[in-house]
């Protein structure tokens, strides 16, 4: 993929769990770019009803007016879905988001090569500070900048 030309999305989905099997996802942030040019956003979250752990509560928290909530991943997933066009998906090499997307008919690419870098459990704190960035709830953001100063 050219990532100076092509239109494809950067995506970070926040899971209670490794698989959806045993959780689900509180939130997904993504971004919709053709080339280095942000075109769109995808803000959406479980309602906090639905989340009995308090430690996800916290870590999502922030911005809560920004988000869209929806009652279960099921609809989250299925707006993700509509929205993301069939365009290419980069993500995160993690344990969790393959598993969550698994169904989502879209191309899911790795990130990490576009950022020369490989995945470990450090790689946004090794992205805010390879590329002077500064830190942001949202990893999401944080991976666009990471791109645009890497191309």
């Amino acid at each position: 993929m050219n990532l100076e030309k092509d239109k494809y999305i950067i995506v970070e989905i926040i899971p209670t769990a490794l698989t959806p099997e045993k959780g689900d996802i509180i939130q997904i942030s993504a971004l919709k770019c053709k080339g280095l040019k942000l075109i769109n956003r995808f803000d959406y979250r479980l309602e906090e009803k639905h989340i009995y752990i308090k430690d996800f509560l916290d870590i999502i928290s922030y911005d809560k007016e920004a988000f869209v909530y929806k009652e279960t991943t099921k609809e989250i997933l299925e707006e993700f879905s509509k929205w993301s066009e069939n365009l290419p998906i980069l993500l995160l090499n993690n344990q969790y988001t393959k598993n969550f997307l698994k169904d989502c008919p879209n191309h899911l690419e790795e990130i990490e090569p576009y950022l020369g870098m490989e995945y470990d459990d450090n790689i946004i704190e090794k992205l805010i500070e390879k590329n002077n960035i500064e830190p942001t709830n949202y990893i999401v953001d944080i991976l666009y900048e990471s791109i645009i100063k890497t191309i």
